[in-house]
């Protein structure tokens, strides 16, 4: 049950807070922006919309995804996106803003959480938006081959990447589902020593030719805990233009990719299912 609701049209605005499968849910309306709100769960920050700024993107790690779909395309081309993970459809409503006449898929496993946001934060009728309530993986295998110029996977249960999700045997679905020249960039969330994050390169590269890394230097530095956007494909990525619009971010990013990349990844080797574990949980003072 809603514990508080607002009403749309008012001047104010009170949080929402329902539970789903994932935990407490809470949509906290931004002081700043007038139809603006963060989704939590648990507690943990999830996403921000901006309902009458869509291609507003407050989070660090999903304006660095920001660029590359910016990039992924020439600018306000169609896509078509598959996204792994919805909470408030943040980068599905980016999408659909910058990219206009998309079609996307959402792949988001709490339905729960789905029809909070669908009815809290309304999509755009004219948005090609489409939610399936089920595993990742599993919603991941109903894409067509080569449907898709973007695969985006930002999945987190209980603030942990579950292990299914950070394999070669995943990343064998994710190429199948990418068109020619298709990319495919993950939310990671690591900390020191970095074990996860160097794994995941390592998977990345054994399945994709080109990589790159965009995060906060301290994290790649193993100074705390943080996220770090990954981004794969088989054809040169633009790497010059993604530095530029990484170090000209509100909160600066290093850009990682080629021998440099290859030497942060330490020795480190490819997960595969049988060895795959769940992220590093974050600790406490990540949130606060």
């Amino acid at each position: 049950m809603a514990k508080s609701r607002k009403s749309r049209r008012g001047a104010t605005a009170a949080s929402v807070a329902e539970t789903v499968d994932g935990g407490l849910a809470e949509l906290i309306p931004d002081p700043d922006r007038a139809r603006a709100w963060t989704l939590l769960l648990d507690g943990a920050p999830q996403s921000h919309v901006d309902l009458d700024d869509p291609a507003f993107l407050s989070f660090e790690y999903q304006r660095r995804l920001g660029h590359v779909i910016d990039l992924v395309a020439p600018p306000g081309r169609p896509v078509q996106a598959v996204h792994l993970g919805g909470g408030a459809l943040t980068l599905a409503r980016y999408v659909a803003a910058t990219r206009p006449r998309s079609t996307q898929q959402v792949v988001e496993r709490d339905a729960p959480l789905v029809e909070l946001v669908r009815r809290e934060l309304p999509l755009d009728r004219n948005a090609r938006i489409r939610v399936r309530s089920t595993d990742a993986r599993e919603g991941l295998a109903k894409v067509p081959d080569g449907w898709a110029d973007l695969v985006v996977a930002d999945v987190f249960s209980g603030a942990r990447t579950p292990a299914h999700l950070t394999s070669t045997e995943f990343l064998d679905e994710v190429r199948r589902a990418l068109a020619p020249g298709g990319w495919y960039a993950a939310n990671l969330a690591d900390g020191p020593p970095l074990t996860h994050l160097r794994g995941q390169i390592a998977t990345a590269a054994a399945r994709f030719a080109e990589l790159a890394l965009v995060a906060d230097p301290t994290v790649l530095r193993g100074r705390r805990f943080g996220n770090a956007v990954l981004v794969a494909a088989d054809e040169p990525l633009p790497i010059p233009e993604l530095t530029r619009r990484a170090a000209s971010d509100p909160h600066p990013g290093r850009v990682e990719h080629g021998r440099a990349l290859r030497d942060f990844t330490g020795g480190a080797t490819p997960v595969t299912d049988a060895s795959a574990v769940d992220s590093p949980a974050p600790p406490a003072s990540a949130f606060t």
